[in-house]
């Protein structure tokens, strides 16, 4: 009785561990997916090209390397050296990530290239800490009965990310410029990922899961059709969260540049607009726990569709106008709250005994790769064509305009075709 009940309870030192490294980790995420962006708009021009580049080539580093350590953290049965690891190196290529700006602007294609590699590696050995490790962790401490509870506190985290990142992050920038910024972000995720390697204790049931045959046939056996038989509700449930986030990603990347080169607000001020909307938006996790525990997963995601597509429209009809602007965000960021809950929580109660830390890679593909390539390049279609012409100290190029959440809101109700076979499928 003891151990169901330690089993169906989280114990405080775990939830301290989930809120604050997972913070950390989020707010390293938040660093990259939008000041990074408007960095490459300050410091080496207004090329929304660079962007699609860099994100593209960062989700497809970021899958591979939470496969590969999501397979080896399984084998080995440990998480916490893996977060260690991840964290430490993590802050050391955010802090390098800045070193681009020094280099000289004449050269273009030499600092995207610097760009994109720096990117690419701070992404390697985020998704070593975070989305192999730490997630997989947070998969093994948890079970069905907690994790409504589990999904509220991943989807949280981001928000509370953004709202952080951008107001604190975003004063800080206009204060101490970018580099400094860089810097100050690198060393808080090296200290956080220290700390929690110390603090933190392996889940209970975590033991080694080891393929006979060697480790590249276990990373690989989850690419069969045989997986994705066995497990209809689980790949929808993934599908869903795909297409939604395409999507979302058709603006998110650029969302900083267009508050701050087409709306005309500087860093602090587009953080602090961001920040009050999604602060106020994340009140919506606490209603939605109870229905994800009650299994209502379908009647959220729908719920999400629905604030999405309403807010992105009225941010896009917006314009400088404050009293319509926050409210936009508001919803869109209700949207994203609800996607985010119900479909992490949702997908953990699916995952296959044992293979936790690898499942979490496949989440990744649908979550990360797949919608970080199609929708930043199809973002950079979108600007090039409906775009606002922009000239940032000499350079001429094209700032996103309000076209893109009018597409992002358009597309987002595709959401419902796979959202319907998942409840087809829903057990």
């Amino acid at each position: 009785m003891e151990k169901k009940n330690m089993l169906e309870k989280i114990g405080r030192r775990e939830w301290i561990l989930i809120w604050v490294v997972g913070l950390a980790g989020q707010l390293c995420w938040n660093v990259e997916n939008q000041w990074f962006n408007t960095f490459i708009y300050a410091k080496i021009g207004p090329y929304a090209w660079i962007i699609s580049w860099m994100t593209a080539i960062s989700s497809i580093v970021t899958t591979f390397s939470t496969f590969y350590w999501g397979t080896m953290s399984d084998r080995k049965g440990k998480r916490r050296p893996f977060i260690f690891i991840g964290y430490v190196l993590w802050g050391i290529f955010t802090i390098l990530f800045g070193v681009s700006e020094f280099l000289p602007k004449n050269e273009i294609i030499a600092a995207a290239v610097m760009i994109v590699a720096m990117d690419a590696l701070m992404s390697f050995f985020g998704s070593m800490g975070n989305d192999a490790a730490f997630s997989s962790w947070t998969t093994d401490i948890s079970n069905e009965k907690n994790r409504g509870q589990i999904g509220a506190a991943l989807a949280a985290l981001p928000i509370i990310a953004t709202i952080v990142g951008t107001v604190v992050s975003g004063i800080l920038i206009s204060i101490l410029d970018y580099f400094a910024f860089f810097i100050i972000m690198g060393v808080s995720v090296m200290v956080i990922g220290t700390l929690g390697f110390i603090f933190m204790k392996e889940g209970e049931g975590l033991q080694p899961n080891r393929d006979e045959k060697g480790f590249w046939h276990q990373f690989f056996s989850v690419f069969n059709f045989k997986t994705v038989k066995e497990n209809k509700e689980l790949f929808c449930v993934f599908l869903t969260s795909c297409v939604y986030f395409i999507c979302f990603n058709f603006y998110y990347a650029h969302i900083g540049n267009y508050f701050i080169y087409v709306l005309g607000y500087d860093e602090g001020m587009s953080g602090i607009l961001q920040g009050v909307g999604l602060g106020l938006a994340i009140l919506a996790t606490i209603p939605a726990t109870k229905a994800i525990n009650n299994g209502q997963h379908i009647k959220m995601i729908i719920a999400s569709i629905g604030f999405s597509v309403v807010g992105l429209f009225v941010i896009g009809i917006a314009g400088k106008t404050i009293p319509l602007l926050l409210p936009g965000i508001i919803l869109a960021g209700i949207g994203y709250v609800l996607i985010m809950q119900t479909t992490t929580a949702w997908s953990k109660n699916l995952y296959p005994e044992g293979n936790f830390g690898q499942f979490e890679g496949v989440r990744i593909i649908f979550n990360v790769m797949i919608p970080m390539v199609l929708g930043p390049s199809t973002a950079n279609i979108i600007i090039q064509n409906f775009g606002a012409q922009v000239e940032i100290n000499g350079n001429v190029g094209m700032a996103p305009s309000n076209v893109l959440f009018f597409a992002a809101g358009i597309m987002s109700v595709l959401t419902l075709i796979p959202t319907y076979f998942a409840s087809k499928q829903k057990k």
